[in-house]
This record gives structure tokens, C-alpha cells and sequence, in this order.
């Protein structure tokens, strides 16, 4: 009976991540312990998975997807009341959105058992900029930008780069400096590697209400940033250089 009960979700195994800190940025390695606890019933663990977890918007709403994934260790039968922990090595990808706005990722662990419910242990992560992101926002600030949004939306075409699901674009309107007046707003997307950062504009030029309407106001343009701790006075001259040659 116990068996039969745990293959439903009712006391059988559980897992728990520990991370050490849930503070982390794009391209980093995180060590974690996964600890696993028997159920009520002996179980057979066929696999354990950890996935990292975003949502991001279509056209028909919000839609959950992975970013990363990985298994650890083989197959492995678990006690009742047994406990057994497990290192593992968790990096976060590369194309992770930012935790800005209402932007979450988490880590999901599930213990994959056949023919019953798969427990589940679920992490939320704050992912901060790397320092080549965190110098395009400072910079941004420097020139009269606010950050006014930031949301993950479906890039079905692959405008940025090919086979990615979505991007996570920041909007930016002038509060004060140059391109008051000049901008509407500059939306941004970051494309980031180990090596380097691509950095996309969409400038959204101040019109009247027809260029508005045929979206004729807006330009778009992109830079590549490779210093791995960029001074904010060069990408804030690099940024400046590329919305004035779109306006």
C-alpha cells in the first residue's frame, strides 16, 4: 500500500537544493548540494534533473521555458527514511534574463521515478548584471536614460541571434541630457558570451504621429563590447556615438 500511495505523490521520496547564495550573473558556476530524502516506501531514482527556468511573453501569453539544463548521477533506489546528498555544479547560461522588473528565474530539481509523480524542489535566483551589462546601464544613466521596462518577449525570427526562444529587452526613456527632445526611448538587448558582449539598440526617434504610424521613427543599430571590465566613459561614448548616427 505504501508503495502504491508514494507512485501518487503521497510520502514518497523528497528533494531539496541548497545553493549557497541565490545571487548570480550570466556564465557563472554555482555549487549546490541536492539532497534527497526516502519516502514512506522503498523508490527507484531513475534520474535527477535540474533545469534553470524562465517565462517569457507571446502573442497567446506567458509561456514557461528552460535556459539550461543538466542530470546528475546514475539510477539509484532510495530507503524509506533514507538520506543521501549529492555535489553538483550548476551554470548559469549565458542567454539567463536579467531578474529586473517582473522577470523571475528559478532552478527546478525533480527526481525523475517512473510510473509516479516526480518530486520537485524549486529555487528562485537573482541574476544580476555581469560587469559588461552593468557598464551599457550605467552608461545609459550617464547620457539622461531611465529604465523604464524590461520584460522577456518571443523572438520567433531571430532577429538577434538564431535558435533562441526570446530575448529580454530594457526600455529606456530621457529624463534630461543630449537626446531629450531628440528620443523617444532606445530599447536594448544583450546578446552575451564568455568572450564578449553584443549590445543592440532600437532608437525610437521623436515624430510626428505618421512616422509613428508607418514606424519609420525607429533605427536600429548594435556595438560589441570585449573589455571584460569596460570603463563606463568609453561604452557611454560608444552608446552616444551610435544614437546619434541613428537619429
Amino acid at each position: 500500500m505504501k508503495k502504491i500511495l508514494a507512485s501518487v505523490g503521497i510520502g514518497n521520496a523528497s528533494v531539496d537544493t541548497v545553493l549557497p547564495s541565490t545571487t548570480v550573473s550570466p556564465g557563472e558556476t554555482v555549487d549546490a548540494e541536492v539532497r534527497v530524502s526516502g519516502g514512506d516506501a522503498e523508490q527507484s531514482i531513475s534520474a535527477i534533473d535540474l533545469e534553470v527556468e524562465t517565462r517569457y511573453r507571446t502573442e497567446e501569453g506567458y509561456r514557461d521555458t528552460t535556459v539550461g539544463r543538466m542530470r546528475l548521477g546514475e539510477s539509484f533506489d532510495i530507503e524509506p527514511g533514507e538520506e543521501t546528498t549529492y555535489d553538483a555544479d550548476i551554470t548559469i547560461p549565458w542567454e539567463t534574463p536579467l531578474t529586473l522588473g517582473s522577470t523571475e528565474v528559478w532552478v527546478e530539481t525533480e527526481l525523475e521515478i517512473d510510473m509516479a509523480v516526480d518530486p520537485e524542489d524549486v529555487d528562485y535566483l537573482d541574476v544580476q548584471p555581469t560587469p559588461r551589462m552593468q557598464a551599457v546601464f550605467d552608461a545609459a544613466e550617464e547620457l539622461g536614460f531611465s529604465l523604464r521596462t524590461t520584460e522577456c518577449e518571443a523572438d520567433p525570427y531571430g532577429r538577434y541571434v538564431g535558435g533562441r526562444r526570446f530575448v529580454q529587452e530594457f526600455e529606456f526613456r530621457p529624463s534630461g541630457g543630449e537626446f531629450r527632445g531628440d528620443v523617444d526611448e532606445i530599447e536594448l538587448v544583450f546578446v552575451p558570451s564568455a568572450s564578449s558582449l553584443d549590445v543592440f539598440v532600437e532608437v525610437d526617434r521623436r515624430g510626428g504621429i505618421l512616422s509613428e504610424a508607418l514606424d519609420v521613427d525607429e533605427r536600429h543599430t548594435k556595438f560589441n563590447l570585449t573589455d571584460d571590465n569596460p570603463s563606463v566613459a568609453s561604452v557611454r561614448d560608444r552608446l552616444r556615438e551610435e544614437i546619434r548616427a541613428n537619429l
